[in-house]
């Protein structure tokens, strides 16, 4: 049985600029593995917490050294001598060493670094790909080449992810389920290339925001659903056929005094307004999904959009949910969403992410393994992703190094169990 031997953490930067915290660790049999923690924008404020040093002479306050100390003065002590592939007793670790619930006292970014790193190890130590690993630790799937989850690509970037000037936070393209991953990366690269030479045509800003999709200067977020039809159009791809439109709203940034701010309408909207424009925005286009379209706080109003349109598309928790047990039981039983988004580091360990996701297909959530605005190069959940069986992947628009990494990962899956299996 292999046994750790070194903990290591340092600080790196993000695909932002910004500092995160990257652990590497190794066995006695020379088994290594390297994870690094990405970083949000749009944060539910129920996430766990992620340490900043808040040294204003260091990274305008967003160091990470703490966090780094914390690995490699307490946790590492703690994890030299146990076994990796025991995860579950790893996390405990952590979670006992922290003591909070939201993992305030070590960070959320240095515990999940461990966790992270330790569940990449035991997959080295028993020569496994990752997302093998994965399946044979939870058995929540056997994936094969031809189910690989559907990537959900951002190609406009609004909200915090943009320029400022469009309030929703993410516009979606989805091609369907129906089609291979192959093919639906090749969807989405062609739609993101006709979405440039559009706004090209027309004289708009095409600059990239923070998740790899466009920025451009637009009046409306309306206007920014029309570009994206306008873009399958004219393509070879057929709407709502081939390729479908989906949102974040992520509506808690909206919410100023108790109504949401949109530059659609003139006036300000109770909860039921705003609700009742997404009804109609969902009539007019037919979406696919819809995720955070109200405040995280706001259960009546979730409840009752999925009341009226959950048979039709996805109403997706994620400031709601934040990867979060207690928050998904709360939310599947009040019937407030039916899909997940889950990120690792809203919880902080590999155990409690799964154990979330085991909740969430037990009864019918649809499961969506993202990515975070300030993202690294790794490639980490792209074979989580298919480890748990996630219905689709949110990596963001197929531009951008650390983007294209995550879909890079999933095409080499496909491929290796296309052979595997043939």
């Amino acid at each position: 049985m292999a046994k750790i031997k070194s903990v290591y953490s340092r600080e790196i930067l993000d695909s932002r600029g910004n500092p995160t915290i990257e652990t590497t660790i190794w066995t006695d049999n020379n088994h290594g593995s390297v994870a690094s923690i990405p970083s949000g924008a749009s944060t539910g404020k129920l996430e766990a917490v992620e340490l900043r040093d808040g040294d204003q002479q260091r990274f305008n306050g967003l160091g990470v050294l703490k966090a780094v100390a914390n690995v490699n003065q307490i946790i590492a002590k703690y994890i030299i001598g146990q076994d990796p592939t025991n995860q579950n007793n790893i996390d405990q670790i952590l979670l006992n060493l922290d003591g909070t619930e939201n993992k305030s006292k070590l960070g959320a970014n240095a515990i999940l670094s461990v966790s992270q790193a330790c569940f990449e190890l035991g997959a080295a130590c028993e020569d496994k790909p990752t997302f093998e690993y994965t399946v044979e630790k939870y058995g929540l799937t056997i994936p094969t080449a031809l189910h690989l989850p559907t990537p959900i690509f951002n190609l406009i970037n609004g909200g915090k992810h943009g320029a400022g000037n469009l309030e929703f936070q993410e516009f979606h393209i989805i091609p369907s389920s129906q089609k291979q991953f192959s093919e639906a990366l090749e969807i989405g690269s062609e739609l993101y290339h006709n979405l440039k030479n559009i706004l090209i045509e027309k004289k708009a800003i095409h600059s990239v925001g923070d998740e790899g999709g466009f920025a451009p200067n637009l009046f409306s977020n309306t206007d920014a659903i029309e570009l994206l039809v306008e873009t399958v159009e004219s393509s070879r791809y057929k709407l709502n056929q081939d390729v479908f439109i989906g949102l974040d709203i992520a509506a808690s940034e909206l919410l100023k005094n108790g109504k949401y701010k949109i530059s659609d309408v003139k006036d300000n909207l109770s909860g039921e307004q705003f609700r009742d424009f997404l009804i109609d925005l969902n009539r007019k286009y037919s979406l696919i999904s819809i995720e955070d379209p109200f405040d995280q706080e706001d259960w009546k109003d979730w409840i009752d959009l999925t009341a009226n349109i959950g048979k039709q598309l996805m109403i997706v928790g994620d400031d709601l949910l934040v990867t979060n047990k207690k928050r998904l039981a709360e939310a599947i039983e009040k019937g407030a969403c039916n899909a997940i988004l889950i990120k690792p580091n809203q919880i902080g360990t590999i155990s409690e992410t799964a154990s979330v996701i085991k909740l969430a297909k037990k009864n019918n959530f649809s499961i969506i393994v993202s990515h975070r605005s300030g993202d690294t190069d790794e490639d980490f959940l792209a074979d989580f992703a298919v480890g748990v069986g996630a219905d689709f992947v949110k990596f963001g628009a197929p531009g951008r190094g650390e983007r294209i990494a995550k879909y890079n990962r999933l095409s080499f899956i496909q491929e290796y169990l296309a052979s595997k299996n043939g």
